[in-house]
This record gives structure tokens, sequence and C-alpha cells, in this order.
């Protein structure tokens, strides 16, 4: 009993995969129930490998490469891959959204505006060539925050484990929304104060995700003059910050 409520409590990080492909079951059903061989029992055996094993697929297929999903995700990245089946295509579709904050910190105008800026932005796109082992990957770009999980999800994939991977996907969105809500209140503190600014450029500086949460909190502020000024100096402090670096 105990093996089966543990099994259920994994599958509960699944859900919306699992909803989904419950829903994609009524394609399959007739009122004569004629298919059931055919179709339905097929289709519900595929349950495991279409819903879970997906984010292990993409984790063995990207490899050290993983971080620049995690940022295109993190940033609202338009991508495309090419010289993959539709099985792969679909796989990275899945994991870009599983590791996509959407929904869940920013309200629909401020994800809006990140995804009307960057198409707007064409050479922006991240093209995932397939046709190559490993993978090609065009416009790549990542950073420190997203580079710091990739072990963590290489490990979980040799031990076979896809209900861990799943669990540090959702621990590096945590880790990600956190530090967000962080900037929130630095940027506040930041327009009466310019020891909180301070404090601000060192967070940007240590957490290793500056562009990324800078970017959507310019989306999230864009209405408001007092606290884009104060991402203005963050930006162009984190700037400076990453040339000095290559010096």
């Amino acid at each position: 009993m105990k093996i089966c409520e543990t099994f259920s409590l994994t599958l509960q990080t699944f859900r919306i995969e699992l909803d989904k492909y419950v829903q994609g079951l009524q394609g399959c059903l007739t009122l004569e129930m004629q298919n059931l061989e055919t179709e339905v029992r097929p289709y519900l055996n595929r349950w495991y490998e279409e819903s879970v094993m997906h984010i292990h697929r993409v984790v063995q297929l990207l490899q050290t490469n993983l971080g620049y999903l995690l940022h295109a995700a993190l940033s609202h990245k338009l991508f495309e891959v090419t010289g993959a089946d539709e099985k792969t295509k679909a796989d990275i579709a899945r994991f870009i959204k599983a590791a996509s904050l959407q929904g869940l910190v920013q309200e629909d105008s401020t994800a809006a505006s990140l995804c009307k800026a960057i198409s707007e932005d064409s050479h922006s796109s991240l093209i995932i060539d397939c046709s190559t082992s490993p993978p090609t990957l065009t416009n790549r770009v990542s950073n420190r925050f997203c580079d710091d999980w990739i072990q963590a999800f290489l490990n979980a994939a040799e031990r076979f484990n896809p209900f861990l991977l799943r669990q540090i996907l959702e621990n590096f969105k945590l880790k990600a929304i956190q530090d967000m809500n962080h900037l929130k209140r630095f940027i506040r503190q930041a327009e009466m104060s310019h020891y909180a600014l301070f404090h601000c450029c060192l967070f940007l500086q240590s957490c290793g995700n500056g562009d990324v949460l800078l970017q959507n909190a310019r989306a999230e502020h864009s209405s408001l003059p007092e606290a884009c000024g104060v991402i203005t100096v963050l930006e162009e402090f984190l700037g400076e910050h990453a040339q000095g670096s290559l010096y």
C-alpha cells in the first residue's frame, strides 16, 4: 500500500501531462468500441513512455547543452527544432513548457510583452539541429544559474529516475521564482535608497541569473517609470560586470 501511495504522489508531478494524455484518449474512442484492441489499448500502454519519460529523453539528448534549453524556457525564447522526428520535437517542446515559469509568476500581459519583444527579433530564436550527434545549437544563450543545474539533471538521468528529474525541474523553477521575488523587493527598496541599489547589484552579480531576472522585471514594471529607471541602472551594471569578466 505504501509503495502505491508513493507512486501516486510522484505521478502528481506529471499531472498536467497525464491530464492532456487522457484528453487525447477521446480521439481514440468510438461509439461502437470496436477499436479497443487496435487503438485504445496501444494508446493506454504508451502513457508512461509519452507522459513521463520525455524529460529523461531530452536530458539524454542534450547532455551538457541542457543549460541552453533551461535558459530559453526562463526567458521565453522562441525555438525551432530541425532534423528530428515528431516525437523528439514534441519532447523538446514539452520540456521547455515544463521548465517555463509562464502562469506561475507573471501576469498574462507580462508574458505577452516578453513574447512580443522576442518575436520581433527573429535572429534570437534558438535553433536545435538534431541531425548531428550531439545536436547543434544556434543562437544559444545560457548563464551560470542554468549551467549549475545541468549536473543534477545528468545524475538523475543516469539513475533512470524520471520522477527525480521532474522534482529537480520543479526545484529549478522554485529557485528562479524565489530570486525573481527577491529582485522585485530590492527594486522597490532601490527606488528610495542607494544602499538598497548597491545590494541589488550584488544580488544580481551573485545569483548567476541576472539577465533573465532583469528581462522579466522590465516587462513586469514597464508601466512604472521609477522602477524602470532602477532596472536601467542594474542592466548597465550587469553589462559592465560581464565585460569586465572578459579581461
